[in-house]
């Protein structure tokens, strides 16, 4: 059986702690699905989905093991669809680890064969947020730093 995990996110942008968290995960499994889904809490995001799953597929062209798919429905649904036993998230900080402890438990009550897999970020990306991007952003601040080189935030 293929190991499968989905990496879920609004990931608006992608950052360079998100694409450090596939790259590390992509010798742990077979196929890593990151699953854009749309957020109840932050319904319109600063960058247009498909803008979003472009940059993605773009920084990650070169390696079969990563495809882009988005998603309205529940994360274990998802799973269930593609035959992903494992969602994967990256952690940044304690408050990052309350918050998905929470996810992950109702995920593990909702559907118990599906494993969550929590990956700390490296030391030096922990500031870096989507929320930190976009407000650098919108004040017109120089985010490039803080996205992947395959990310052109003026297109």
């Amino acid at each position: 059986m293929d190991k499968i995990v989905l990496f879920p996110g609004t990931f608006d942008p992608f950052t360079i702690g998100h694409e450090s968290i596939v790259k590390r995960a992509l010798p742990m499994f077979d196929k890593i699905i990151i699953a854009i889904g749309y957020n109840s809490v932050k319904p319109d995001g600063l960058f247009p989905l498909e803008k979003r799953m472009g940059w993605i597929r773009k920084i990650f062209k070169d390696e079969a093991k990563v495809s882009v798919e988005k998603y309205d429905c529940l994360t274990v649904d998802l799973c269930r669809k593609f035959n992903a036993n494992y969602i994967l998230r990256g952690i940044r900080t304690s408050a990052d680890f309350e918050y998905e402890r929470g996810i992950a438990q109702t995920n593990f009550y909702l559907a118990p064969e599906i494993e969550t897999i929590f990956l700390l970020t490296t030391p030096e990306l922990t500031p870096i947020t989507s929320t930190l991007v976009r407000e650098v952003i919108k004040y017109g601040g120089d985010a490039s730093m803080f996205v992947p080189k395959e990310i052109d935030l003026k297109e």
